[in-house]
C-alpha cells in the first residue's frame, strides 16, 4: 500500500514529535515535518527516526509563503496537522510579538497556501484533503468551581498566548465558511509526557528537583488544570484527522483535574520512588531531605486562569476515542522518562531554559496561605 503523505508543522516540538512518531508507527503515513527550530523545538526528539524513508524534515517557518508553497507542490500531502505555535503563557506575557507572528500571521499564511493547493487538486483529492488545526482550551478563558469547557463554550482568552491561539482558530473556521477549505479544529487540555520542553510545569518540577533547585508554584497552588498524557492526545488527533466531520471542533481531555500544588507533590512522591532523595547529592547540597522541601510559593502570574476542565463527550461519542493512560500511570512514565533521558534535557535547554528562569521568574518566597 502506498503511504499517504501528511504535512506536520511544528513536528520537532513536544506534541509534534510524539505525533510524528505515532503517524510513522502506523505504517500508513509518510510525514513531512516543517519546523522553524525555535528554542522549544528539540531536534534530538526525532534523531532516532530522522533517517527513515517515510520521514522528511524541512527547516522553515509556516509564515514563509514560498517555502510552504513548494512543500505543497513537491510533496502533495493529503492533509495538514498544524501544531506550529509559540505556546508558553509566561513568555507571551513578557513579549507577545513572536506569538502574534507565528500563531496568527503564520497560521493565516499557511491557511492561504493550503487553500491555493486544495483548489488545484482534482475533485477526488479535494474530497479527502484535511487541514487539522491544533489549539488549546485556554482560548475559553477560565472556569469557576464547577462546569466544563465544550465545543459550544464562547471564547474569552485571558493571556496574549491564548488570544493569539483564539485568533488562529477563528481564521481556520473563516477559511472553511468563506472558501470551503476542509478544516477541523481541536482544543485540548494540558499535555504532559516525554519530550516536553523543561520550562513547562511537570518537566520543570522533575528537572529542578533532580538538581536540587527550587520548585516554583504560583500563588497558593490552588489553580486547577485538566491533564492528558501526550500519547492519548496524539491518538485523538489522528482519529479526528481520519474520521472527524469537516468544519467541526472537538474538545479533548482526560478528566484528570488537579490543583497545581497537589500535582507537584505527586511528582515529588514519584521522584522519591524512582530516584530517592537520599542518593541525590544535589538535594543534600540544597539542605533538603525530601524533594517536597524544595517547593516555593512565588508571586502569581498576571491574569492566571483559576480552573480549566474539558468535556470530551463529543469525540468519545462520535469518534469512539477515549484516553487510556491514567494520571498516576502517566506521571510515573513521565518521571521515569526524564530520569533516564537527562542528556535530552541538557540538549533541550541549550541555555534557553536556565537563562529565561534567571531573567524572568519571580523567585520570591511567599508564605503558604
Amino acid at each position: 500500500m502506498r503511504k499517504k503523505t501528511v504535512l506536520v508543522t511544528g513536528g520537532s516540538g513536544f506534541i509534534g514529535s510524539n505525533l510524528v512518531r505515532m503517524l510513522l508507527a502506523s505504517g500508513v503515513y509518510r510525514v513531512v515535518n516543517l519546523d522553524k527550530l525555535t528554542y522549544a523545538a528539540v531536534p534530538a526528539s526525532l534523531r532516532d527516526i530522522e533517517d527513515e524513508e517515510a520521514y522528511v524534515f524541512v527547516q522553515g517557518d509556516i509564515g514563509n509563503r514560498e517555502l510552504v508553497r513548494w512543500i505543497f507542490r513537491h510533496y502533495r500531502p493529503v492533509g495538514v496537522f498544524n501544531l506550529a505555535a509559540e505556546s508558553h503563557v509566561d513568555r507571551s506575557i513578557l513579549d507577545a510579538e513572536d506569538f502574534v507572528q507565528t500563531n496568527v500571521v503564520g497560521t493565516y499564511r499557511l491557511l492561504d497556501e493550503a487553500l491555493s493547493f486544495w483548489r488545484s487538486l482534482p475533485d477526488a483529492e479535494k474530497e479527502t484533503f484535511r487541514f487539522l488545526h491544533v489549539s488549546t482550551d485556554e482560548v475559553f478563558g477560565e472556569l469557576g468551581a464547577s462546569g466544563f469547557f465544550s465545543e459550544k463554550t464562547p471564547y474569552a482568552p485571558n493571556s496574549p498566548y491564548s488570544a493569539s491561539k483564539a485568533s488562529s482558530d477563528h481564521f481556520v473556521r473563516a477559511y472553511h465558511r468563506t472558501y470551503g477549505l476542509p478544516v477541523l479544529v481541536t482544543n485540548c487540555s494540558n499535555n504532559y509526557g516525554p519530550y516536553q520542553f523543561p520550562e513547562k510545569l511537570i518537566p520543570m518540577m522533575i528537572f529542578n528537583a533532580l538538581r536540587g533547585n527550587p520548585l516554583p508554584v504560583y500563588g497558593d497552588g490552588s489553580n486547577v488544570r485538566d491533564w492528558i498524557y501526550v500519547e492519548d492526545h496524539c491518538r485523538a488527533l489522528k482519529t479526528v484527522f481520519e474520521r472527524g466531520r469537516i468544519g467541526e471542533t472537538y474538545t479533548i481531555g482526560a478528566n484528570c483535574e488537579q490543583e497545581n500544588i497537589v500535582l507537584v507533590r505527586k511528582v515529588c512522591e514519584i521522584l522519591e520512588e524512582t530516584f530517592p532523595a537520599a542518593g541525590n547529592s544535589a538535594l543534600k547540597d540544597a539542605g533538603a531531605a525530601r524533594y517536597e522541601e524544595l517547593i516555593r510559593f512565588v508571586t502569581d502570574r498576571p491574569g492566571h486562569d483559576k480552573r480549566y476542565a474539558i468535556d470530551s463527550s463529543k469525540i468519545r461519542r462520535e469518534l469512539g476515542w477515549s484516553p487510556s493512560v491514567s494520571l498516576e500511570d502517566g506521571l510515573r512514565r513521565t518521571v521515569r522518562w526524564y530520569v533516564t533521558h537527562l542528556d535530552w534535557v541538557k540538549e533541550a535547554g541549550r541555555g534557553h531554559f536556565d537563562d529565561w528562569l534567571e531573567a524572568n521568574y519571580a523567585w520570591r518566597d511567599e508564605e503558604a496561605q
